[in-house]
Parts: C-alpha cells; structure tokens; sequence
C-alpha cells in the first residue's frame, strides 16, 4: 500500500481539491450543500480555520484554508467534514454497485473519493494565483460564461470587498490559461 507524506505546516496556508467518488456530481444539491456547511461548522467548533476561498462545483470543490498558529491537522479536519457529509447525504449515491468491499470495510460510503489534494501556499503571488484558478474553476469545467455566474463560490465576496473588478474573467474561456492545479 501507498504511504502518502503530506506536508504539514502549523499556521499554514492551503489549497486543496476535493472530488466526489466517480465524480458523481452531487455537491451542488441543496442536501449536500448543508450537510457540508454543517459539516464545517462542526469542525471549525472543535478544530477553528479560515476559509479564505471557496468553490463548490457539482462533483469537486476547491478552497484555501488557513490554520490556526501550533496547528497543522487538516487531514483530520477533512476527515470529519467528509464522514458529516457521507452520514447525511449518503442515501443520495449509495448502491451496492457504488461501495465495493474495500470502501465499505474502511466505512467510506459513495460520497468522496478516498484522499484529497493539497498544496501548501508559499508566499502571496502562489496564494493569488490559486485564489484565481479556484474562482476561474466553474468557468474553466464550462459550469458558467464568468466566475460571476457561479453562485456557490466566494468571487462574490472578493468583488464586494474591491479584490476583484466586477467584470473579473468577462466571460470567454479563453481569457484566463489552462492549469491543473489538482485536478
């Protein structure tokens, strides 16, 4: 088996993709929309980090967050928020066809795919451009003509707040380039 090292860095600053399994494009259903925002919720409860950024795609999202001083548990954070989500929102992707032996002896249920992406943000120009990339993402998958359609992402709020210009992207695909910032 694989053996994942992730870099941990307390107070750090992250980006990080997370995918539904088989890309089933659930995320954006209202059900599972509170179930993460409550999922969240209860972690932040227990385990406090800001959400810098945010993007909800139907079936991937991706977000930067930023952890508290002496604290680098994002993978348990993540861990809760999925099993929140799975427990609430399973009944939505769940046949036996969906969760094979291996998933069910782990208790993964058919919500998420096993492990996430992460990238550890090193200074201001890599945190503008996955802010970019991440509010770009729904125009990029064709999901809207420019970040501003995309209701479920924070392009909103960094416009109000005079981050972005409103008209930030126009609106044709071509004007931004093509990453893959984890996906």
């Amino acid at each position: 088996m694989p053996e994942y090292r992730r870099i941990k860095k307390a107070g750090g600053t992250y980006f990080f993709t997370v995918v539904t399994h088989g890309r089933r494009p659930i995320l954006t259903s209202p059900e599972v929309r509170q179930a993460l925002r409550a999922g969240i919720s209860k972690v932040r409860q227990a385990m406090p980090f800001s959400i810098e950024a945010w993007v909800l795609l139907p079936d991937h999202l991706h977000t930067i967050w930023t952890l508290p001083e002496h604290d680098a548990r994002y993978a348990a954070r993540w861990a809760v928020i999925k099993a929140y989500v799975t427990k609430n929102c399973g009944n939505l992707c769940y046949s036996k066809e969906n969760v094979n032996i291996s998933r069910n002896r782990r208790q993964e249920g058919c919500v998420w795919q096993r492990r996430f992406w992460e990238h550890v943000i090193r200074d201001d120009p890599d945190f503008h451009r996955h802010l970019d990339y991440l509010h770009w993402n729904p125009v990029k998958h064709r999901y809207a003509k420019s970040p501003m359609d995309w209701p479920y992402s924070t392009i909103h709020r960094f416009v109000t707040q005079g981050f972005y210009p409103p008209n930030w992207g126009g609106g044709g695909v071509e004007e931004y380039p093509s990453d893959n910032f984890g996906e």
